[in-house]
């Protein structure tokens, strides 16, 4: 309800200089970082969004794409570590019509999965049902990540 009923940012919600809770944000590397989703669609939904405000991939640099594939890579390896899915969803929506919610600034969402974690509410009721506060998942994730940090 805070941020519902706050003053909401100026301009592109994942350029840095207008990410309001830089507590959500796990891991900065050179060229992109690691955040968790605001509006996750289960327990511990990652992104991976580039520093620089590019919507194409034909428009990123070969470093910025290397970067975002590698820390796909660690967050796959954090939430293996941290929260033991048993599967994970990985993608990018790529312009409105394919769903993205934000389609002027790629990102990647890295989503953990669990057998059975799934229900009708998401889909009849349009509502989600988080089994963690965010700010108890990002103090279980940041060590993990602090721990790969220092092994890149």
């Amino acid at each position: 309800m805070a941020y519902i009923r706050s003053k909401k940012p100026s301009g592109c919600v994942f350029c840095k200089d207008s990410i309001r809770d830089h507590d959500l944000v796990l891991y900065e590397g050179k060229t992109a970082f690691v955040m968790m989703n605001r509006y996750p669609y289960i327990t511990g939904h990652l992104m991976i969004i580039p520093f620089r405000h590019v919507s194409k991939l034909e428009d990123m640099t070969s470093e910025e794409k290397k970067e975002l594939f590698d820390l796909t890579d660690i967050s796959v390896r954090v939430l293996k570590e941290g929260m033991k899915p048993e599967g994970f969803n990985i993608g990018m929506n790529l312009g409105k019509a394919a769903g993205a919610g934000v389609d002027d600034h790629i990102h990647i969402h890295v989503v953990p999965r669990w057998n059975g974690d799934t229900n009708s509410l998401s889909v009849i009721g349009e509502v989600r049902v988080i089994s963690e506060d965010l700010t108890a998942t990002w103090e279980l994730l940041l060590p993990y990540f602090k721990k790969y940090q220092q092994e890149v």
